[in-house]
């Protein structure tokens, strides 16, 4: 168990019988275009019979195009001290996808290498994104960033097309436990019009046991300069939240640092993710990988701007109640 919590980035389902999920989530951005793909390859274990099954999401940013892609569960393989994984005959791991789909009108092969990875700095008390919460163990759902950034080597063929993702931005995360969260906002981006620079956003409402009520746990992390920046729940930072028509406004502040994250999306580039709820996997997660972000930095103690720019093909995913975060949180100037 030590091992598990010590290395999110691995499958933590072992000897799990039911009620379980687990996701990677691969998003690809190709340099020229700005065109963006996602992979998510998985498990879900179903107390009922027959439900248990594996898959590939796939998702066309571009083109507002999603298939849920079903495999039986035991086309599913994964290790437990390394992060790889494999589905059917498609291969995922921290330095490298090779994929061979052809199912559902979608033939997709080839094979990505990823170098220069940028991990989340992680403690032995704080391990991974979600640092001190790993070790709780009731939590409802975990959350890791695998890669903050990182780029691509290599082609793929999609239906009948090539595209050369080299020079292409990587970012890798994953999820597992019982069900997402109620209410949850997530925004990221590492295409930035300066070549530099990469974020991540988690805010959700994580329930506690009886007789505790729910709290608003956040992770944000940003890599700008050759640095990187924290602010979340465990290390004391505050945050703000403020969603106008189509954009929502983030705003988060500890003693040393200030980061204003605003997020443009429209309505109708929404695209339904299968995520877990209720005992099936179900399409709940509201998600464009064509947005934009303007994000500024900002150093309180030395008075000047870290980081300022502008970034293309961000994701941004909605849960149906994600309002409820704005109703939670006090909006504040930073």
């Amino acid at each position: 168990m030590i091992n598990l919590i010590r290395n999110p980035d691995v499958y933590h389902g072992e000897n799990r019988k039911s009620n379980f999920f687990e996701g990677w989530y691969f998003k690809l951005v190709q340099p020229l275009t700005g065109r963006t793909y996602c992979f998510i390859p998985g498990i879900f274990i179903s107390s009922e019979k027959g439900y248990s099954h594996s898959f590939i999401q796939v998702l066309k940013g571009n083109e507002n195009k999603f298939k849920y892609i079903k495999f039986k569960k035991d086309e599913f393989k994964a290790s437990y001290s390394e992060f790889n994984l494999s589905v059917g005959e498609n291969f995922f791991s921290i330095s490298q996808i090779d994929l061979n789909i052809n199912q559902q009108n979608e033939n997709i092969s080839g094979t990505l290498h990823f170098d220069n990875i940028i991990k989340w700095p992680d403690s032995r008390i704080n391990p991974g994104s979600m640092g001190f919460y790993n070790y709780l163990e009731f939590m409802q759902c975990y959350s890791q960033v695998c890669a903050v950034d990182g780029f691509i080597r290599g082609k793929l063929y999609i239906n009948g097309e090539i595209i050369d993702f080299t020079g292409g931005k990587l970012y890798i995360e994953k999820n597992w436990g019982k069900a997402f969260p109620y209410s949850y906002i997530w925004v990221q981006g590492n295409s930035f019009a300066g070549g530099e620079g990469a974020v991540t956003c988690s805010i959700g409402q994580v329930p506690l046991p009886f007789p505790f009520k729910s709290f608003t746990g956040f992770l944000i992390g940003i890599y700008a300069k050759g640095r990187f920046y924290k602010f979340t729940s465990i290390n004391k930072s505050s945050l703000s939240v403020k969603c106008e028509d189509e954009e929502v406004i983030l705003k988060a502040y500890n003693k040393k640092y200030s980061l204003k994250i605003e997020g443009f999306y429209k309505k109708q580039d929404f695209m339904s993710l299968y995520a877990p709820s209720k005992g099936s996997m179900r399409p709940i997660a509201n998600e464009t990988l064509h947005g934009n972000l303007k994000v500024e930095l900002y150093d309180n103690i030395k008075g000047y701007t870290i980081f300022n720019d502008d970034c293309f093909s961000a994701g941004i995913e909605l849960s149906e109640n994600y309002i409820n975060l704005t109703n939670r949180m006090c909006f504040k100037e930073c």
